[in-house]
């Protein structure tokens, strides 16, 4: 059995990652930390519904006799404070896999540029950025991987293939994507307090947002040169999910059926991955809850345009965190996954 800890258990997708793990067949959660609020407090205390199925109370991060006890360690952290504790827990020899921004980019400067100073910048060249579907062999020999982003992971599973097979302007993408309110996490805001985002859709950090960067760095990976996507997100008040609508210009004139055999052979061993044929497209509700990303494709002359559907908190965090741990550990990547969409 996998013996696995997690810094950070009390935020939405450190609590999604808790409901995963306690079904993982390989797993055994052996303990939790939350913020220094929270210690001592069981977290059916902070989350009801855990009532009866998690009775783990929150520890202090870091502990000694924890650190020593897991085999791998899950950040659900803010940016800024994974690089505190990254460091020592590799030093210690365990396997880590972060879900805030800290380790998704080998370049120091890069982060620096849309976050804060890199205090732990000694381990960046080690880390692999954790999305399945491009870097699958490197996951599996990975001891230090940095969860995607959301946005990044809904807009780049719906790019890629374009990029990778040349058959996109790279100098004109362009991604509008709608979130649920949940990617902003538990903490109180003005932004998401209900009577301010019910009822609205609001646009915010427009070409400013920091999941610009991953976009950037792994579509211009694909096309081997560098890429500056056009990013526009937007709040809707819906609870979960994310849906990214990427527009670009092809290089040459492509029927819709040959573009989706294309995509539907760029994921062909990607269980996670859905290419919708015929008239159907993507929609959160019928990914909810689940590791899936379901992928359309419209064409008119010259243009495309690429849906892209996932649930912010699975695919976009805690169930690819899991996706990932599977990879590095040899397991069916699919393993505590299998879970289908929660619907209606």
């Amino acid at each position: 059995m996998i013996k696995a800890g997690i810094i950070g258990a009390g935020g939405y997708a450190g609590v999604t990652l808790v409901s995963i793990l306690l079904r993982h067949p390989q797993v055994e959660l052996i303990w939790i930390s939350s913020e220094p609020a929270h210690e001592g407090k069981k977290l059916s205390e902070l989350y009801p519904f855990m009532r009866g199925i998690c009775e783990l109370k929150c520890k202090k991060a870091m502990e000694e006799k924890d650190v020593k006890a897991a085999d791998i360690v899950f950040l659900g952290v803010p940016h800024g404070l994974a690089m505190d504790f990254v460091p020592d827990l590799r030093k210690a020899g365990k396997k880590v896999i972060d879900l805030s921004a800290d380790y998704r980019f080998k370049d120091k400067e890069v982060y620096e540029k849309w976050y804060i100073k890199h205090k732990g910048a000694e381990y960046l060249k080690e880390t692999v950025y954790g999305l399945p579907e491009l870097y699958k062999d490197k996951i599996k020999k990975a001891e230090l991987i940095g969860n995607p982003g959301c946005y990044p992971t809904a807009a780049i599973l719906g790019a890629a293939p374009l990029v990778k097979e040349g058959l996109i302007d790279t100098s004109n993408i362009f991604v509008d994507a709608k979130t649920g309110v949940s990617g902003a996490g538990r903490g109180l805001n003005l932004v998401t307090h209900f009577p301010e985002c019910n009822e609205g859709v609001a646009a915010y950090k427009v070409m400013t947002h920091r999941h610009s960067a991953e976009m950037d760095v792994e579509l211009g990976s694909l096309a081997g040169k560098n890429i500056e996507v056009a990013f526009a997100p937007h709040l809707v008040p819906m609870n979960r999910g994310i849906l990214a609508s990427i527009y670009g210009i092809l290089k040459k004139k492509i029927d819709q059926q040959k573009l989706i055999d294309i995509y539907k052979k760029f994921y062909k061993n990607e269980p996670f991955v859905r290419v919708i044929e015929g008239q159907g497209l993507p929609s959160t509700k019928e990914v909810y809850a689940s590791n899936y990303c379901d992928i359309a494709l419209r064409v008119s002359e010259n243009k495309v345009v690429v849906l892209s559907a996932i649930d912010n908190l699975v695919k976009g965090a805690a169930g690819q965190a899991v996706q990932n741990m599977n990879l590095v550990y040899g397991l069916d990547e699919k393993l505590g996954l299998e879970s289908v969409p929660v619907y209606p």
